[in-house]
């Protein structure tokens, strides 16, 4: 069994300049953690393959599309490959979401 501490995973560099946590990588799937402090972003961009986030901590407004919506905690949202999508954070707390990605880019 492996199992990954978050905030012991090594951080992904990334064209955002936020904290992302790798944390498995295979040939089919990739997780990492997005985390963004209050009023950080994750800037619009495509991704070339499908995308799940999975919101584990706190608020936050996601784009995908033309689509703008607050989630929260618990929740799941799918972002088709080619369609471009953005994070941030309005709150006045930390946000994290978990990013997972199939086929691995």
């Amino acid at each position: 069994m492996k199992v990954i501490d978050a905030d012991s995973a090594p951080r992904k560099e990334n064209p955002h300049g936020v904290d992302a946590r790798l944390l498995s990588k295979s040939p089919y799937v990739e997780a990492l953690e997005i985390r963004l402090g209050p009023g950080e972003r994750l800037h619009r961009h495509v991704t070339p393959v499908d995308v799940l986030f999975w919101v584990s901590l706190g608020r936050g407004v996601v784009e995908i599309g033309e689509e703008e919506r607050e989630v929260a905690a618990g929740s799941l949202v799918e972002s088709p490959r080619g369609v471009p999508h953005a994070w941030r954070n309005d709150s006045d707390a930390e946000f994290r979401v978990l990013v997972v990605k199939t086929p691995a880019p």
